[in-house]
């Protein structure tokens, strides 16, 4: 079982959606807990996280200035910490498409680093997010965090002896996230339109506690190289903005560069390495062996999950998943997760 009281957590990019639901879960679950690193570069974030997790109410908190990129400034804020999060990168698939040698400093560079820090101090275990995107990725930002996660399995060979473990949670599209379709739905509703890339575009849904709840699980059961998927329900691009304001128009603009039509979180070429538990998926390092360490490991290791082997040939993707949001759903879960004030007019629901 999972305990945190008594340890040391740092939080790079914490102050972004993530990081902030985290951290607040943290301090609710383990009022114990010892210290709680906010690793970023943004002080004016910083600055207004501080005005709700203020190291006065909450003397675990703590803020540190620094960049992922600046190994030196790691190791320093590393010292004494027991678990890393990291959730720093950057994400916008345009900007990284036009700006691609940042993109590949922070999300290759300082994953890079994020290992070297820990290798150096006394780090137990670290958790790095990932996307989608990562899978069979088709522009810069998911081949910088395909290249980001491979960092990360591989981390598990330079440990030695060491008591430490690397290990990577992905998922998708967050409900109610900075830059994610929902709010932006809400927001252009205002306008009688709503911008529609493909109506049979679809996209997996999880909700910021659910992607908190996965890396909780993750650092109470990682041994070492598992890429983490959540089972999630799926939804469909047309209904989500039938479900936000069915009175608005649907005008299709076109597939982004960049942008696939459904999201993919496990490819047919990773089913040979992939075990299914209850609620999770997970794709199994392939370069761990000369440690002794296989898929039989890991199927040993989460027997309690009732851990199995996927077929051949499996894929998980949006487009093709059992479970499926409807109109209600998504009303309830934007009601929930993304504006409390949402609501539906009589007129448009009787039609």
């Amino acid at each position: 079982m999972l305990n945190l009281n008594g340890q040391s957590i740092l939080v790079t990019g914490g102050t972004g959606s993530f990081g902030k639901k985290f951290i607040e879960n943290v301090l609710t679950r383990f009022p114990k807990v010892k210290r709680v690193v906010v690793y970023s570069r943004d002080e004016l974030k910083q600055y207004e996280m501080m005005q709700k997790f203020s190291p006065a109410k909450y003397p675990a908190m703590r803020y540190f200035i620094g960049d992922v990129r600046d190994l030196d400034r790691l190791k320093q804020a590393c010292q004494g910490i027991d678990y890393i999060i990291h959730a720093a990168a950057l994400k916008q698939v345009p900007a990284a498409e036009y700006n691609p040698t940042e993109c590949i400093k922070t999300n290759v560079g300082g994953s890079q680093n994020i290992i070297e820090a820990a290798l150096a101090t006394n780090v137990k275990k670290v958790v790095a997010l990932s996307t989608d995107k990562a899978a069979a990725p088709i522009n810069l930002y998911g081949a910088t965090k395909l290249c980001s996660d491979k960092l990360f399995v591989s981390g598990n060979n330079m440990r030695g002896d060491r008591d430490l473990s690397f290990s990577v949670v992905r998922y998708g599209n967050v409900a109610g996230s900075r830059g994610s379709v929902m709010p932006f739905f809400l927001e252009k509703r205002k306008e009688g339109f709503l911008p529609i890339t493909h109506k049979e575009m679809t996209r997996f849904n999880i909700s910021l506690q659910g992607g908190v709840d996965l890396v909780f699980f993750a650092l109470n059961k990682a041994i070492g190289g598992e890429i983490y998927v959540s089972k999630l329900p799926s939804y469909n691009l047309g209904t989500l903005a039938t479900a936000i304001a069915p009175d608005c128009e649907q005008r299709v603009v076109g597939i982004r560069p960049g942008e696939k039509l459904h999201e993919e979180m496990i490819t047919p070429s990773d089913s040979f390495n992939t075990i299914e538990l209850d609620e999770h998926y997970i794709i199994c390092p392939t370069n761990l062996n000369f440690q002794g360490i296989d898929k039989n490991t890991y199927l040993a290791h989460y027997t309690a999950q009732n851990a199995k082997c996927v077929p051949v040939g499996f894929s998980y993707n949006s487009g093709e998943n059992e479970d499926w949001l409807n109109i209600e759903d998504i009303r309830k879960i934007v009601k929930e997760e993304v504006d409390p004030s949402f609501q539906i007019k009589a007129a448009s629901l009787a039609a």
